[in-house]
């Protein structure tokens, strides 16, 4: 039988989950809104934090979709077999609905019968249990069930088998992982005994525990199951083939890259796969409307752009502005019919990964007379660590390249230096992270529901003063400040700032009663609600209404008056990127505690 693409792969799990009653929502953009916590869209349960944590969802409390991700942490990794940058994650979910027996049947059912993998081919691990929660006997048990004999069954303790909270409190629960046999002959133990041996393929998340502050774990009132499956390596086992770059959406895009080097001679497959890795998200990222820069998501893009062409230039591929883009070309042409904003963004796309090329060929050029300035100072034949990392911080380029082209001089390079230069300049990012990523969707405090509905009447006041051609381009909000994102081409006026202030304070001044209502994406556009209207909807959305003063489709949560804002004051209007301006503002004033619109969310189920 002729395997399934990865297409029928995605497809089908769709299908199935839809047979068991749960609604298909479209998944998310790969820019978080509303969570300081993380750059990117890193799982499937991302987006859906807050209906986690017991917002009602508008499509119910069963749902399925395909999410995009973004993975920053292994990028250095890439280029091996398995790691990626940007991967689809295919997901189902329940919202205080089934639990755990169904779940696992279900997975269970969808590998064995939809993609007909073998009983023998699997295995499967549990929580192991410790002081926070017990062994997790229950979903072995249910495994037995199935048919899965006791000597697949593993269990291994929380850094394998646990999940969450997404921040340092919230829900969170044991797991259970489902892996497939990649080792050499007949399937052996399972992933505790033989944990190389297996790959895992899907996972099954029971949120059945609160985290508290104090660091004690308590039993939730609604229990989640967050599942998440790898789609492009559940395509490589149905597919046999080695890697996920064999498999049928990637090689076409392989193909290419080998076709532009003069292969007459091996080449080193890592380079090959970073480039089609790379460009492969970069092309997702812009088509999300990040653009690069020396910043948060723009500073990923711009370092995995550059990769990609050092990796380019490793194999004989010439660049210049023309590489990158038709790379680009490919990776829409494998993936545009699913995703339909990278056919939409093509030319955009192109122009960017072309103006990136082109400057980084700029900057190679300046980094090369910064070469030629410290080797031509050397009393050695050797660069100096924090020399080669000046040249690794300003100029982009990587321990390897500053070796290759020191080779190709005579010269050696202090590795070790880069290596403490390197980690310095890692400590020091990691200190300021912690302070800017804090809070986060998991982060329902009053102070960041209340600044949460700021953000829609600063969205209203800013049509209102600017223009109807506002739309906002990213949100970004902590207890302390909300930051947004919207495109207009102009700085702001003074003039232009007090009225958006006096405004927003007047609808707030006006204690409006905050509501919501659900409705479809068409009912929303007729009544006049904003919204990033698209493919990010699903058949039906939440509509939040601030009296007459704003009309805006969200997930929440919102405080159920405006009064109790107290007031509003912007601190900075800047540039964010071309075309794109941001600003920063706070509120102040009003209650410590908020009554949630629609339900107290702050008292829920102890969350």
């Amino acid at each position: 039988m002729k395997p399934l693409s990865t297409d029928e792969i995605r497809q089908s799990y769709l299908d199935f989950f839809e047979s068991k009653g749960h609604a298909c929502i479209p998944g998310a953009s790969l820019v978080p809104e509303n969570d300081p916590t993380v750059l990117f869209t890193t799982a499937g349960m991302h987006p859906l934090v807050p209906y986690l944590m017991g917002e009602k969802h508008p499509s119910g409390n069963r749902l399925v979709d395909v999410q995009k991700c973004v993975r920053t942490g292994d990028i250095d990794e890439v280029g091996d077999a398995s790691h990626l940058t940007m991967f689809e994650m295919l997901g189902n979910w329940s919202l205080g609905d089934y639990f755990k027996k169904e779940a696992i049947a279900w997975s269970y059912e969808f590998l064995t019968e939809v993609l007909q993998i073998p009983k023998d081919m699997l295995a499967v691990t549990c929580f192991q249990g410790d002081n926070d929660a017990p062994r997790d006997d229950e979903a072995a048990g249910f495994w037995k069930s199935m048919g899965i004999p006791e000597e697949r069954i593993g269990f291994l303790p929380k850094a394998k088998n646990w999940w969450g909270p997404a921040g340092q409190t919230g829900p969170c629960g044991p797991d259970t992982e489902m892996f497939y046999w990649v080792g050499e002959g007949s399937p052996l133990g399972n992933p505790a005994t033989h944990d190389a041996q297996w790959l895992e393929i899907w996972n099954d998340v029971f949120m059945q525990y609160n985290k508290n502050a104090d660091g004690t774990f308590t039993p939730l009132k609604q229990q989640n199951v967050d599942t998440g499956m790898g789609l492009e390596r559940v395509a490589k086992v149905l597919q046999g083939v080695e890697t996920v770059y064999e498999t049928d959406r990637f090689k076409p895009i392989v193909d290419l890259v080998v076709s532009l080097t003069d292969h007459s001679t091996q080449l080193p497959a890592r380079h090959v796969r970073i480039i089609v890795d790379h460009l492969k998200a970069a092309t997702f990222v812009i088509a999300d409307g990040v653009k690069p820069s020396n910043v948060d998501q723009g500073y990923v893009l711009r370092r995995i752009i550059r990769r990609a062409i050092r990796s380019a230039r490793q194999i004989g591929i010439p660049f210049e502005g023309g590489f990158t883009p038709l790379i680009a070309g490919e990776v829409i042409a494998q993936y545009g019919h699913i995703y339909g904003n990278l056919k939409t963004n093509a030319k955009d796309i192109r122009d960017v990964l072309s103006h990136e090329e082109q400057q980084f060929l700029k900057t190679l050029q300046e980094g090369m007379k910064q070469f030629q300035k410290i080797t031509g100072t050397l009393k050695s034949n050797t660069i100096a660590g924090q020399d080669a990392f000046h040249l690794y911080d300003t100029y982009g380029f990587p321990i390897e390249l500053t070796k290759e082209i020191a080779a190709e001089h005579g010269f050696a390079v202090d590795e070790k230096g880069f290596a403490k230069s390197f980690e310095a300049h890692q400590d020091l990012s990691r200190k300021g992270a912690e302070q800017k990523f804090k809070g986060g969707l998991a982060d329902h405090s009053a102070e960041t529901t209340k600044l949460h509905t700021a953000t829609h009447l600063l969205n209203a006041a800013l049509h209102t003063v600017l223009g109807q051609h506002i739309s906002q381009k990213g949100s970004n909000i902590t207890a302390e400040r909300l930051r947004f994102d919207f495109n207009h081409p102009d700085k702001m006026t003074p003039e232009q700032i007090s009225e958006v202030e006096r405004l927003v304070n007047e609808a707030i001044a006006a204690d409006l009663p905050v509501s919501y209502h659900v409705t479809t994406v068409d009912g929303a556009k007729k009544e006049g609600a904003i919204g990033v209207f698209g493919e990010r909807y699903g058949s039906e959305v939440k509509v939040y209404v601030m009296g007459d003063f704003s009309r805006e489709i969200c997930g929440g949560p919102h405080v159920s008056r405006t009064g109790v804002l107290g007031s509003f004051k912007i601190q900075k209007e800047e540039s964010s990127s071309a075309g794109v301006r941001r600003i920063k503002a706070i509120v102040s004033g009003g209650p410590a505690e908020v009554e949630v619109a629609g339900e107290d969310l702050l008292s829920s189920d102890g969350v």
